[in-house]
Order: C-alpha cells, then sequence, then structure tokens
C-alpha cells in the first residue's frame, strides 16, 4: 500500500483531522495531483485556520493548478495565520510566494 491509500483509509475510518489532511495534501502534491491536494488541505485549513503549513501547501497547489487569485488568497490567509503562531519562517516563505505570484500573475 502507498502513503496515499494508508492516509486514505485512516479518513474513510472516520479518524479526520488537520494534520490527516495535511499529510494527505502534500502526499499527493508529491504524486503531482494537485487538484486532489487542494482538496484535501483547504479540509485542513477549514478544521484549523491556523495551520500556516497547511495554507502554505494549499496556495502552492492552487498556484500548481494555475488558480493564481486563489493561491494569492491562500497566501495571504497562511501569513496571517503564521504571524498569530509567531511562525516567522513560514510568513517569510509565503511573502515570497504571494510576491512573485503578484509579479507573474501567469507563473
Amino acid at each position: 500500500m502507498s502513503l496515499i491509500d494508508n492516509l486514505e483509509a485512516i479518513l474513510a475510518r472516520g479518524q479526520d483531522s488537520p494534520v490527516l489532511r495535511f499529510g494527505l495534501g502534500n502526499a499527493y502534491l508529491a504524486a503531482a495531483d494537485p487538484a486532489a491536494a487542494a482538496r484535501h488541505l483547504r479540509a485542513a485549513v477549514t478544521q484549523d485556520p491556523g495551520y500556516s503549513a497547511a495554507w502554505k501547501l494549499l496556495g502552492n497547489a492552487l498556484a500548481t493548478l494555475g488558480q493564481h487569485p486563489q493561491a494569492a488568497e491562500a497566501y495571504r490567509q497562511g501569513i496571517a495565520a503564521a504571524d498569530r503562531r509567531g511562525d516567522v519562517q513560514g510568513a517569510k516563505e509565503m511573502r515570497v510566494f504571494l510576491r512573485r505570484l503578484e509579479r507573474d500573475p501567469e507563473q
């Protein structure tokens, strides 16, 4: 069984959590399936709006899908969450990603 299969099995058993959804999103991004990644990462930030790492990956997934306005909004939400939690590195990375999107929206 793959990591995705294992994580999906946990989700199917009803053991949903932001961390599980983050893991699924990360695994789907690694497997080049940004649409599935975005679905799980949206669930993660819905369950925990302060989960800055999930916002960052959601922005990455949306940018990969060419959904640049939505990616920019995810980064903005993530920066706010990171600032509230004191996640200096996460906020810094998302500011860089956001600036790139704003500078070249078609990237």
